[in-house]
């Protein structure tokens, strides 16, 4: 510890930051690489857990299917017994619905024979018809199409003949153009040769007078740069000698100099280098560490938002869960309320059956009640345009029909019922009024002596409350008779 802290003390500035940042960036390798090895421990956590999921899964519904086939067994066993029974009545049903479907068939047939020959007959009427058409048409079509041919053949003649025309008369113009061109360029060639040649000849000429001129000059100054030389030397000759010794001493010196500027300049080189390398370091350290933040600030925004989305899934996630949940039991209550109501119905059906009669189990149904006024009315009513959700809704009951022909026969059936009862009821209540005003009579006390009593009987009237049918004998009651049905004779007795 004593020597990092002497380490970093005798580093720069620079130093001691690009230090802290190679620590920062190892430690958050080291993090990166344990958060990855966690990762992957719970990924194979997850995977063998969602394996041993996926087998207990199976060993429930493998138990769980077993169960259900059992209960299905029974199911379809109850079932069988039940459509056997209703297999037969429909049989039976059936087999009379075809004896009266077979002579409607026999009927069909013989007006399906006498529509088939008029039919056969209008046929060949239609077919003759249509041959005399296509005759026609074809001698029309063979006229247009001659007439059309003569006039194609007339204007493509034209036309080429036209061709022609434009293609000699644009070979001519392209001829021409060609001529023209030629004798332009000739022309222009023969004109750039000769200026040329003149320009040539003039600078040939200005380059020899200017080499007279120039050398008459020359000749002149190094006659004078002789005198001079010969004066200098003449005036110099001691100057010179000691002139040659310095130049020695001054060239080996130069050397001398030389040599040290070379080191100097290979330090300045080296130094520069070593510069310029440190710059670019530090700029592409710099903009490493740029990148390296804005990447870990991106990195960090992304997890923060995958983050986000992470619990906003799982939030959503669990809301449908408990949707789901919610929605399965409802379902589930649904289905065992409707299942029990079905299960009612079957009951209420199988005892219903019971109580059908024999016109019942043959035809269930009965036929329509409305006139054949009535029919078409509603056949009218029915072909009117009508808005679109009433007629979808009239097309979801319509195969309900049969259950509302049964429903209102029933319905029928219980209002007679109850009428009857009704009736029954009163006249009950009449004739425990009668006998009640009877008992009466015949016993003797002071609550009935003090009323009107009823045996007292004057001009043949009484005090008693009957009937209008009991009191008039005018009136005439309708015959009651007990009806059985065969089948619950035959059963019985057999």
């Amino acid at each position: 510890m004593p020597k990092a802290k002497n380490k970093l003390a005798n580093m720069t500035e620079e130093q001691r930051r690009q230090h802290l940042e190679q620590k920062m960036l190892a430690e958050e390798e080291e993090r990166r690489k344990k958060e990855e090895l966690l990762n992957q421990f719970l990924k194979d956590k997850l995977a063998k857990e969602e394996k041993a999921t996926k087998f207990n899964l199976m060993k429930i519904q493998n138990q769980w299917r077993t169960l259900m086939r059992k209960a299905k067994a029974d199911e379809l066993k109850k079932e069988i017994d039940v459509l056997s029974q209703t297999f037969e009545r429909i049989v039976d049903r059936k087999n009379a619905i075809i004896r009266s479907l077979a002579k409607d068939l026999g009927e069909a047939e013989e007006q399906f024979q006498m529509a088939l020959r008029s039919h056969l007959e209008k046929l060949e009427s239609l077919k003759d018809l249509q041959k005399s058409r296509l005759a026609s048409l074809e001698k029309e079509f063979q006229a247009e199409l001659a007439a059309l041919r003569s006039e194609f053949d007339t204007e493509r003649n034209s036309l080429i003949e036209k061709h022609k025309s434009e293609t000699s008369d644009l070979q001519d113009i392209m001829f021409a153009m060609e001529q023209e061109h030629q004798e332009k360029e000739l022309d222009a060639k023969q004109e750039y040769q000769s200026i040329r040649d003149e320009i040539k000849n003039k600078n040939v000429e200005e380059r020899h007078a200017l080499r007279i001129q120039l050398e008459g000059q020359t000749e002149d100054l190094w006659k004078q740069i002789r005198e001079q030389m010969k004066q200098y030397k003449e005036t110099t000759a001691e100057r010179a000698s000691l002139f040659r010794k310095l130049k020695a001493k001054d060239e080996q010196s130069a050397m001398e100099i030389k040599q040290q500027m070379r080191k100097l300049q290979r330090i300045q080189d080296q130094t520069a280098a070593l510069k310029a390398k440190m710059s670019a370091s530090a700029r592409d350290n710099d903009e490493r560490i740029k990148a390296l933040k804005s990447e870990k600030e991106a990195i960090l925004t992304h997890f923060q938002e995958l983050k986000g989305q992470m619990n906003r899934f799982r939030e959503a996630e669990r809301e449908r869960l408990t949707q789901l949940t919610v929605h399965s039991d409802s379902a589930i209550k649904e289905l065992k309320r409707k299942e029990a109501k079905a299960e009612r119905i079957l009951k209420l059906c199988e005892m219903s059956r019971k109580m059908e009669t024999e016109e019942e189990k043959v035809l269930p149904f009965y036929a329509s009640s409305l006139t054949n006024d009535e029919e078409g009315e509603v056949a009218a009513a029915v072909a009117e345009p009508v808005a679109e959700a009433m007629a979808s809704a009239a097309g979801e009951y319509g195969p309900l029909e049969n259950f509302w022909k049964r429903y209102n026969k029933i319905f029928l059936d219980k209002l007679a019922l109850d009428k009857e009862k009704q009736t029954l009821l009163e006249e009950n209540q009449q004739l425990r009024i009668v006998l009640k005003q009877y008992l009466d009579g015949i016993s003797v006390n002071d609550e009935i002596m003090s009323k009107n009593n009823p045996l007292f009987v004057v001009n043949h009237r009484t005090n008693a409350m009957l009937p209008v049918s009991v009191a008039d004998p005018r009136v005439k009651r309708p015959a009651q008779h007990c009806v059985v049905e065969a089948a619950h004779v035959v059963k019985h007795t057999l």
